[in-house]
Parts: C-alpha cells; structure tokens; sequence
C-alpha cells in the first residue's frame, strides 16, 4: 500500500561509466531495490520523487537511462490533476453524497386511508419534519406523541428513518359504525305545485286522486296507516306520482364580450427546484401584462427513490384583452344554445316539455329570453316520520 501511494518507477542505464552511476546512486542515498545487471544493462525501481535526481545523475556519467512509471494510485491521480472538472466533480458528489445522507429527503406515510397525506405531513412540518432537515436535531420520540395529538383521528404513530429516508407509520382510530335503518319511517309529499296526471304507490296510503291539483308541500303517500282496531301502523312511503307543472328559468346574454386570447408570443423558462427553493435558469424576465402558463415538473431519481432536486419547465404563453361585438342574430343563436343545453343537462330524460313560452326583452347592452315550461314529470320527496319515544 505504501508503494501505491508513493509511487514506483523501473529504470535501466546503459553506457560506459555504469558503475559510477551505480555508485552515485548507491552513495546519494536513494533507495533502490530489485537491482541486477545483466549484459551491461542496469535494472532497478527507484521511487517517483527520486526520479530527477537520478536522470541528473546519469547525465552525469554519460549513462542512457530510460523509466516507466508502474501503474499506481499516485501515478493515477497525477495523471488526472491537471483536469480540474473531473476533480471537482468527485468532489461535488463525495459532498452532495454526505449532504444528502445526513438531512430528511423523502417522507413516506404508511396506514393511513381516512386521515390525508397532506394532513400528516403540515403537522410534521409544524414539528420540523420535512425536505431539508438535519436527521440529527429531530427527536423522533417526542414528535410521535405530538403527532397523535395534533391530527385527529390517528390512535398510534411511530416514526423512523432509514438513511435519508423517514418513514411514518400511523394507526387509525376506528369510529363505530352509524347504524342506518335502510327503511326508515316516512311520508311522501309534492316538491312542487303540479297537477297529478298520473300515481303508483308501492307502500303506504295514497291521499289524492288523478287530477288533483296539489301545492308544494302536500301528503301525496302518508306512511300512517290505521286498522279497524286503531292499531297504528308505519311504512316506508313510496310510489311515483307524477304531474304537470310550470317552470320558468331566464338566459341572458351581452353584445360587448370580452376575453383574453393568445397573441401567438411565448417564452420558456426554466427553473431547478432545491427543496422549495426555485432557482432561475434563465436570464432576464418577459414583460408580458398577461399570460397563460403551464407547468412541468420533472424529479430526479436514485435508485429509485425520488430526491427533493428537480426541473420544473413553465411554457408562458402572452395574451391580451379582446373585445367582440355580437349581432343579434349571433347572439339569439347563442340564448338558443344555451337553452338547449339546459333542457339536455338539467331537466333529464324522465320530463316530458308539454310547452315552451320564450319572452324577449332587449336593452343597449344585452339580450334576456325568459322561458316558461310547462312540464310534466315526478313530484314525489321523503320526508321522515318522527316518533315520540
């Protein structure tokens, strides 16, 4: 080993003074092993920093000395010295490697499924629990019982770290089940005002007949029944009754429309993510008064494990305020549209429009249609029975 850091080198000298060369090495003090002659050739290994003196020496005596370096760790690291980059970056991964091995880079959550992993994790930021932060100040002990008080619902937390990892197991506390009567006791009574066209009771007693006009409110299907003896009895109430009734619903549209869109200039910009530090890559900002942006975010990985470092790409996209000015023919197709799709979305296929009354009115600024409907559909609602125990 102490060769390998010092480093060797073989030497043979040849000429007609040899062996007053080999007597100047020998009386200079330098140490000289496995030396022999052999066909008046002198062969040697001297060490790297006796080299100098040795090639002085045989210059000298007029002796040919040639040397060849054996392939040492010394020999290795001279030969890179003089390449700067590669040094520094050994030695920014030999630091980033201590850096990164003694702070907290990634957190896992184990257990949990009603208690959230963003709930859990701003507690254990509040206890000084998260990307950045030196394993050797967190007294995990302490933060254990700090968890369970701080996040309702966890009964049991342990907290562990394998190198830079932190691993948080939690245990849940179990609620009791609410116990639901699937068949709870109730009436059914009209949601709106309609005239009934049509009824089917399933359970429980029927209280208007078709034809029936019944305001909002009222007992279609009562849940109370009583017999000849006066022995009360309750039902789940259901049935479907259906009626005709009014609806009117008002569509409004402006003939100034304003909105942003692209002007077609954009800009990437660059960033990389230390922990929640966003450093810049780029040079300069864009002077745009509006924009859209959207974000990419890609993390670098270790063996699988994701470090806090990463490049988060943001395409910026400028845009500026624009006004359009609809004619009333644009915009009656527009009120039209949106009537449409109120009639597709919100009033469903089990409502029948018996008919539809469209009211204009017109102002310098926009354009109202009120719609009246005359519809026929379901006007059945539960409502629970409550019983004095």
């Amino acid at each position: 080993m102490k060769n390998q850091l010092r480093g060797c080198v073989r030497i043979n000298a040849s000429g007609k003074n040899l062996y007053k060369f080999i007597n100047m090495i020998h009386c200079g003090r330098i140490s000289c092993f496995g030396q022999y002659c052999r066909r008046d050739v002198f062969y040697g290994e001297i060490y790297r920093h006796d080299l100098a003196k040795v090639e002085e020496m045989a210059e000298e005596c007029g002796v040919e000395l040639k040397s060849a370096e054996y392939n040492t760790i010394s020999s290795k690291v001279l030969r890179y010295k003089k390449r700067i980059g590669i040094i520094l970056g050994i030695l920014l991964v030999l630091t980033a490697a201590l850096y990164f091995s003694n702070i907290v880079v990634t957190i896992e959550i184990q257990g949990n499924s009603s208690v959230s992993d963003e709930a859990i994790l701003a507690a254990l930021s509040e206890l000084d629990i998260k990307q950045g932060t030196p394993l050797r100040k967190i007294n995990f002990h302490y933060c254990e019982n700090e968890l369970r008080v701080m996040v309702d619902g966890i009964s049991w937390a342990a907290i562990r770290h394998t190198g830079n990892r932190v691993v948080v197991e939690v245990t849940e506390i179990i609620e009791k089940p609410e116990m639901v009567q699937e068949r709870m006791p109730c009436n059914v009574v009209a949601k709106r005002g309609a005239q009934i066209t049509y009824t089917s009771v399933y359970d429980g007693m029927l209280m208007h007949k078709v034809g029936d006009y019944v305001p909002e409110g009222t007992l279609l299907v009562s849940g109370v029944t009583e017999d000849d003896t006066g022995h009360v009895t309750l039902h789940h109430a259901m049935g479907i009754i259906r009626g005709i009734y009014e609806e009117t619903v008002t569509f409004t549209g402006e003939y100034n429309f304003s909105r942003y869109i692209p002007t077609g200039d954009t800009s990437n910009e660059r960033y990389l993510r230390l922990f929640n530090l966003k450093i810049p890559l780029f040079f300069g900002k864009n002077d745009y008064k509006s924009s859209d942006s959207e974000v990419n975010e890609s993390g670098l990985k270790l063996f699988g494990k994701e470090l806090p470092i990463g490049i988060i790409k943001e395409y910026v996209s400028e845009t500026e305020l624009s006004e359009t000015v609809y004619t009333d023919d644009e915009l009656k197709e527009q009120l039209m549209e949106k009537i449409y799709l109120y009639e597709k979305n919100f009033l469903g296929d089990d409502i029948e429009i018996i008919d539809r009354e469209i009211k204009t009115e017109k102002n310098k600024d926009s354009l109202t249609y009120t719609v009246k409907y005359k519809l026929e559909g379901d006007i059945c609602e539960q409502r629970e029975i409550f019983v004095k125990e």
